[in-house]
C-alpha cells in the first residue's frame, strides 16, 4: 500500500494518531456533550434515531482527523472522507461528514497566508471530470480556486502549484493566497469508480523551518473538541434547509462558493418520507452538466451504504432516457430498474443532487429535476418504456461490480 495515492503511510499514521486523540479525556467529554445536545436539538424520528449512533461516530471521527491536521507550518495532505477500515488490529472509524459525496475523494491541507507553499503532483492518464484545488478561509468561503482541468503538466503529466500571497507573475498553476487563507480543500471526483484515478499530491512549505512548536496534546484535544462541536452544528444547519422544504419536492437550483459549496456547482436538495408501498420517481435533465450524482443520506450528513448498494448513482453509473434526460426510482425495496437509488431501507432522509462542469461555465435552461411519489404497485405504468429492468443475477452483478470498483480506493478492506 507503500504507492497508493490516498492510503499512503502518512494518511495510516494520521489516522492512528487521531484513534489515539479520540481518547483524550477532553475529546471524550466533547463526545458526550454534542452527542446529547445533537439529540435534544433535532427530535428524530424513528428512522433517523436508527442510524445515529453509527453516522454520529462518524463526524466526530472526521473532527478528529480534520482538526488534527490543521499546523501550517508542519502541512500534510490528509484525505478527510474515509469508510470504516482496519489497520492491522486496529479498527480506523469512517469519517464522512457534510452531506459528502459518493464520488468524492477529500483532501486537506492547511496553511497560512504568511507562507509560501508548492504542492507537487501528477494527474493520470484519464483525466478526471472534476478537480478543483479551493483555497478557503476559516468559514470554508473560497479565497481562490484553481481548476484541475487547466493544470500544465510537463511531458510525465507532473505539474507545481505556487500557492504565495504575490501576483502568478507569469507563474502557471498559481494559487493566490490571502492573510485570512486557512487550507486547502481538493476535491478529486471519481466519475467512473472502475477507471478513474485521483491525483497524487504532495505539500512542501518554503522558507525557514518552523519558530514555533507544534500543538501540545491538551491543546490538540481543546481544537478537536470545538471541531466536533462546529461539525455537528453545521450539519444541523444543512439538514434544516433540507427538511425545511415539504417532504419528496425539491427545491429551485443554486450555486455558491462559501460555506464549503463548489463555485461552478449547481445543488438540488430537499428530502424523502416514504411508505414501504411508496416509490419518489425523479426525472433529471441535467442542463449540459459532464458530471451529476443523485446521492440519498441521513440528517446526521453521512451517506447511506455508498460502497455496496446503490444509495447514489452517478451520470457514469446511470442510464439515459431515449431523449437524453434520465429517471430514477427511490424506493425501499427493490423496484428492479437499473437507476434504482436505494435508501438501504430508511423511509426518510435527504436527497441532494449536484451537476458541474457545464459547456461554457454555465447551464442550459433544460437543467431540471422533478420528483412525484407513485405507488410500488404502479411504477411500471410511470417509467419510460426504454426504462432497463433488472433480473435478480443483474443486480447482484451490478452491485459487485460497484463494490470492487469502490475498494480501489479503500485497500485497507
Amino acid at each position: 500500500m507503500d504507492s497508493h495515492l490516498i492510503a499512503t503511510p502518512e494518511q495510516h499514521e494520521h489516522e492512528r494518531q487521531a484513534v489515539a486523540l479520540t481518547q483524550h479525556p477532553i475529546v471524550k467529554e466533547a463526545y458526550e456533550r454534542v452527542r446529547e445536545s445533537w439529540l435534544a436539538a433535532a427530535k428524530p424520528g424513528p428512522d433517523a434515531r436508527r442510524c445515529f449512533e453509527s453516522a454520529f461516530e462518524e463526524v466526530m471521527f472526521s473532527a478528529a482527523i480534520w482538526s488534527s491536521n490543521q499546523d501550517p507550518l508542519r502541512p500534510k495532505v490528509i484525505c478527510i472522507t474515509r469508510l470504516a477500515h482496519s489497520l492491522g488490529d486496529l479498527q480506523i472509524p469512517g469519517s464522512r461528514w457534510g452531506i459528502d459525496n459518493p464520488d468524492s475523494i477529500y483532501r486537506v491541507i492547511p496553511i497560512s497566508g504568511d507562507e509560501r507553499y508548492v504542492i507537487r503532483g501528477r494527474v493520470a492518464e484519464r483525466r478526471m471530470t472534476e478537480n478543483y484545488f479551493t483555497l478557503w478561509q476559516e468559514n470554508m468561503n473560497t479565497v481562490d480556486v484553481l481548476n484541475g482541468k487547466d493544470l500544465v503538466l510537463d511531458s510525465d503529466r507532473r505539474f507545481e502549484i505556487s500557492v504565495d500571497s504575490e501576483p502568478a507573475n507569469g507563474r502557471p498553476n498559481h494559487v493566490r493566497s490571502a492573510p485570512e487563507a486557512h487550507e486547502f480543500y481538493i476535491r478529486d471526483v471519481m466519475l467512473d469508480w472502475a477507471k478513474d484515478e485521483p491525483n497524487e499530491i504532495t505539500i512542501e512549505r518554503l522558507g525557514d523551518p518552523p519558530g514555533t512548536p507544534a500543538r501540545t496534546e491538551d491543546e490538540q484535544a481543546e481544537l478537536t473538541a470545538s471541531y466536533m462541536l462546529r461539525f455537528a452544528e453545521f450539519t444541523q444547519k444543512i439538514s434544516r434547509g433540507m427538511t425545511s422544504s415539504p417532504a419528496n419536492k425539491f427545491g429551485l437550483p443554486h450555486s455558491a462558493d462559501k460555506g464549503g459549496a463548489l463555485r461552478k456547482q449547481v445543488y438540488i436538495g430537499g428530502n424523502f418520507r416514504l411508505d414501504e408501498d411508496e416509490t419518489m420517481v425523479i426525472d433529471v435533465s441535467d442542463g449540459g452538466a459532464e458530471y451529476f450524482v443523485v446521492p440519498t443520506g441521513n440528517i446526521w450528513g453521512t451517506t447511506f451504504d455508498i460502497a455496496n448498494r446503490t444509495s447514489s448513482l452517478n451520470k457514469a453509473q446511470s442510464l439515459p432516457n431515449d431523449d437524453g434526460s434520465y429517471t430514477f426510482v427511490l424506493s425501499r425495496q427493490d423496484p428492479g430498474v437499473h437507476n434504482w437509488v436505494d435508501p438501504c431501507g430508511m423511509g426518510e432522509g435527504i436527497l441532494t443532487l449536484r451537476m458541474a462542469e457545464f459547456p461554457g461555465g454555465r447551464p442550459n435552461e433544460d437543467l431540471e429535476a422533478r420528483s412525484r411519489v407513485v405507488k410500488f404497485s404502479n411504477l411500471r405504468d410511470e417509467l419510460p418504456d426504454e426504462t432497463k429492468w433488472l433480473s435478480p443475477s443483474e443486480r447482484a452483478l451490478q452491485l459487485a461490480d460497484r463494490a470492487a470498483a469502490y475498494r480501489r480506493r479503500l485497500p485497507e478492506s
